[in-house]
């Protein structure tokens, strides 16, 4: 396939640009990557691609066909590509509950990690931690579950769940080394912890995980931000 037939619309520090790169990789597909600097404005193919949302990541698939929305989009190559392993559990149960942990992480967890790092107060962080490390234990119940003894959410290989919740690692991490804690433990998610090693040192996921330092001076970057509009807008 020529590389021209697809383009992902994206940026470094972001996991869910992250995960139509690993499903593209997954299916051995060769893709152009477009860097989006989002901190110094959006481009016009990233707006005219995605006029709703204008956001990152977009999948851009022969004829300018824009698909946006990061788990969307990791649908779509399982489906518009048969090649490579599938990513989609094949058993329309074990599909839906992917799915419905996928959606877990994106609406509950991974806000509850940004919120550590911008949290006012002990209080508020600690409440933050807490969610955090209950999903931990659900996900190493669901990882249990999913799994079936093997090293994936997939099973035998990385799938829809471990994209999904994979992506997130990097940034699990930066929350862990502003925080001089461990929220992966090996005490409470054994499971989780080899997992994540396994996932992060995959073919498919190792040349887009976001190296931890980076992405921590990046994450410096964002919290001074968010913290400085806070306090501009408590001035009126």
């Amino acid at each position: 396939m020529a590389t021209n037939e697809v383009k992902v619309l994206g940026s470094w520090p972001s996991p869910f640009a992250m995960r139509p790169r690993i499903a593209l990789n997954l299916k051995s597909l060769t893709y152009e990557y477009i860097e989006e600097k989002l901190w110094e404005g959006k481009s016009e193919l990233l707006l005219q691609s995605n006029p709703v949302y204008k956001k990152i990541p977009v999948l851009i698939h022969g004829n300018n066909k824009p698909i946006c929305e990061s788990l969307i989009i990791v649908q779509y190559i399982d489906e518009a590509w048969s090649s490579g392993p599938s990513i989609l559990p094949s058993d329309p149960c074990e599909r839906a509950v992917a799915r419905f942990w996928a959606a877990y992480l994106d609406d509950k967890w991974f806000p509850a990690v940004k919120s550590i790092g911008v949290a006012k107060g002990e209080e508020a962080k600690k409440a933050a931690i807490a969610q955090v490390e209950e999903g931990l234990a659900l996900m190493e119940e669901a990882y249990d579950k999913c799994s079936k003894g093997k090293g994936y959410f997939g099973g035998d290989e990385v799938g829809y769940l471990d994209i999904a919740f994979g992506s997130f690692l990097g940034w699990l991490r930066v929350t862990e080394k502003f925080n001089a804690m461990k929220l992966l433990d090996e005490g409470k998610t054994p499971g989780l912890v080899k997992w994540a090693d396994r996932f992060c040192s995959h073919a498919a996921v190792k040349d887009v995980m976001p190296d931890t330092d980076k992405l921590a001076e990046f994450g410096k970057f964002v919290i001074a931000k968010i913290r400085a509009a806070g306090a501009a807008a408590e001035m009126h």
